[in-house]
């Protein structure tokens, strides 16, 4: 069963398989940045977030096919109302979430996963390990805010 399972996330490529990290295995500064089991584990990560997000997803499509709000009592309607609009509110960001780790999938494949798009840099793997769609360093992303604000500010 999980051989099945990694092939359909690595495909038949039996050198990917061999680079899944053992259970338990985190990055670590005293390995090659970006090595082959760093990249594999990262892509393992992504896949799984983006995995959890797709099986709430259908939880979600699965309660919306199941009828139309049915609360006899206007104040039980709108709450109701209210709490499905903050749900799809969520789901769509999570859709565009999973833009993002396709995104950083499409990173891994290109080599260039784990590097600062604006200056280069490695971008460290503690950021990596949080937030591991960064595509900038911690550097890069605040001095990117801050030109937001100041030109938002204009």
């Amino acid at each position: 069963m999980a051989t099945a399972f990694l092939s359909d996330i690595y495909g038949s490529h039996a050198a990917d398989r061999a680079l899944v990290p053992e259970m338990g295995y985190r990055p670590s500064a005293n390995e090659e940045f970006m090595s082959a089991v760093q990249l594999a584990y990262f892509r393992q990560k992504l896949l799984d977030w983006k995995d959890e997000i797709l099986r709430e997803s259908q939880g979600t499509i699965a309660q919306l096919k199941s009828g139309p709000l049915r609360e006899a009592d206007l104040t039980d309607r709108a709450s109701s109302e209210t709490d499905w609009s903050i749900e799809l509110r969520t789901r769509d960001r999570q859709r565009k979430l999973i833009s993002k780790i396709d995104s950083a999938l499409r990173r891994i494949d290109s080599g260039e996963y784990g590097f600062c798009e604006v200056s280069g840099e490695p971008i460290s793997l503690a950021r990596l390990e949080a937030r591991p769609i960064a595509t900038m360093t911690v550097e890069a992303q605040e001095r990117h805010e801050r030109n937001e604000r100041v030109s938002r500010d204009d």
